[in-house]
């Protein structure tokens, strides 16, 4: 039987509870019998050893939340074989989530995340923790959603060399900058319509200044192409001065414009900006769709596009590592 810890109980982490108990019998086929035996927010806690109701569960954090042990005491007097980490990002810090990790693999628990703060902060010293404890650190969650990169890099490209990353990493930006093309708006227009429809957030600078984009580049650099980058070597730009009228002259030579992401080793950096994209390549997407190019010296170029955001599509990519981790031959 596998012990499960979510820590983090917003959208995602009930995302994560409603797949385990509607595709129960499903996972269990890959993986065995399961159970959640705890489950956290900021405020508190639900512990059953037994087994919680997992509907239970998200109607108590509906009524009237949680109480009692918070999260790092949960860690040190719960017995769980694997941590579903999926608190709020926080690139500067790695906080809260970075404390969790830590003191999950301390106790020998695998670690699942959605959490791009620790990975940004720290990603070898965990890579490092993880090996030292003889656990399993999985992060496909991290970056798009549900389109799966890190593993297909890490799984299927193996043996390839990867010189170069590029892509389309956050649906928000992606979103308006469809829309100010289609439509010929604003980015303030586009912006306040992305808020009304709850595509962008209240405060929208970590998506549309390129924090977040940049934050999975990161990521991408160390965990696939083994740069030993941080936040501070990516040169940003966001969104916000793009207008009309740059898609118009981009229209007028058979371009789009997107905010690209790119790691590149042979030339050494990591960029994250509005970049000019023929109407024809595969990172001319449209919508809050995501998309990545893989450039590698075997199997050339590889494209790989998904919804880059959501409760079900980031709980696909969890529930994916935790089938890897624990899969049955």
């Amino acid at each position: 039987m596998i012990n499960i810890a979510i820590f983090g109980f917003g959208a995602v982490g009930k995302g994560v509870a409603e797949v385990l108990h509607y595709k129960k019998e499903l996972i269990e086929g890959f993986i065995g019998k399961y159970k959640v035996v705890a489950i956290t927010d900021s405020k508190g806690s639900l512990i059953d050893e037994k087994g919680l109701n997992l509907m239970e569960a998200i109607k108590i954090k509906k009524n009237k939340g949680f109480s009692g042990m918070k999260t790092l005491e949960v860690i040190e007097k719960v017995d769980f074989d694997v941590a579903i980490e999926v608190t709020p990002t926080n690139v500067h810090s790695g906080e809260p989530g970075l404390k969790h990790i830590v003191k999950s693999m301390d106790k020998g628990a695998n670690v699942i995340t959605s959490n791009k703060g620790p990975l940004v902060k720290a990603f070898k010293k965990l890579e490092r923790l993880a090996e030292k404890k003889g656990v399993s650190f999985m992060y496909e969650a991290t970056v798009g959603g549900a389109m799966p990169i890190i593993k297909l890099a890490k799984n299927d490209l193996a043996g390839n060399e990867i010189r170069v990353i590029k892509g389309v990493l956050n649906g928000t930006c992606n979103y308006i900058l469809t829309r100010m093309e289609r439509e010929k708006m604003t980015y303030s227009q586009v912006l306040s319509e992305a808020q009304e429809l709850k595509i962008a957030e209240a405060d929208p600078s970590y998506d549309v200044e390129g924090i977040d984009s940049a934050a999975k580049l990161v990521i991408l650099a160390n965990s696939i192409m083994r740069m030993d980058a941080s936040f501070e070597d990516v040169e940003i730009t966001g969104i916000t001065k793009i207008t009309p009228e740059s898609f118009e002259v981009a229209g007028n030579k058979n371009y789009t414009i997107r905010l690209i992401a790119e790691a590149n080793k042979e030339k050494g950096f990591l960029k994250v900006s509005p970049r000019l994209v023929p109407h024809h390549h595969p990172l001319a997407i449209e919508g809050t769709m995501n998309a990545a190019l893989i450039r590698t010296d075997l199997a050339g170029d590889i494209v790989v596009m998904g919804k880059g955001a959501g409760k079900y599509e980031t709980a696909s990519a969890i529930v994916s590592d935790l089938i890897e981790i624990y899969r049955r031959d």
